[in-house]
């Protein structure tokens, strides 16, 4: 579910276009000399540019005014959504807590979500912006360090 979310928020930050995830870009030896590149998936459009921009802008204000407020870092523009999903028949098991996120900092673009199960948090106070979100400010920062 994570990886399907945070393809959904690069989709929203790109504008409306999704680009398929792939893992190696490149197989080197170990001198450094390329051995084979891959090239990037084509990308394709999976919402209207108009839509892409209204939920670009409602994950924007979430991230400066909303659930997502305590992670902002400085110097990075974000957006973000939270969540909360109930499960199992009538609610019997512990909600998921969840947070995708998109930012830009330095030229560069990241889209991270995250989801906690099995929290042994009360019920109550299970949700994606106070036990996810700080999950993926942390990978935020890990990634404005590299």
């Amino acid at each position: 579910m994570a990886s399907e979310m945070a393809m959904v928020t690069a989709a929203i930050e790109n504008g409306d276009k999704l680009v398929a995830p792939h893992e190696v870009s490149e197989v080197t030896d170990s001198g450094g000399n390329v051995l084979e590149s891959f090239k990037d998936p084509k990308s394709q459009q999976v919402m209207s540019p108009k839509t892409a921009s209204m939920v670009h802008d409602a994950m924007r204000t979430v991230a400066t005014e909303g659930g997502g407020k305590d992670v902002q870092i400085p110097g990075v523009v974000a957006g973000a959504k939270t969540g909360t999903a109930q499960r199992g028949v009538s609610n019997s098991l512990p909600p998921l807590a969840w947070y995708t996120t998109y930012g830009k900092a330095g030229g560069k673009q990241i889209a991270i979500a995250v989801v906690v199960e099995g929290s042994k948090t009360d019920r109550t106070e299970i949700g994606g912006g106070r036990l996810a979100a700080p999950v993926a400010k942390k990978m935020m920062e890990a990634w404005l360090k590299k």
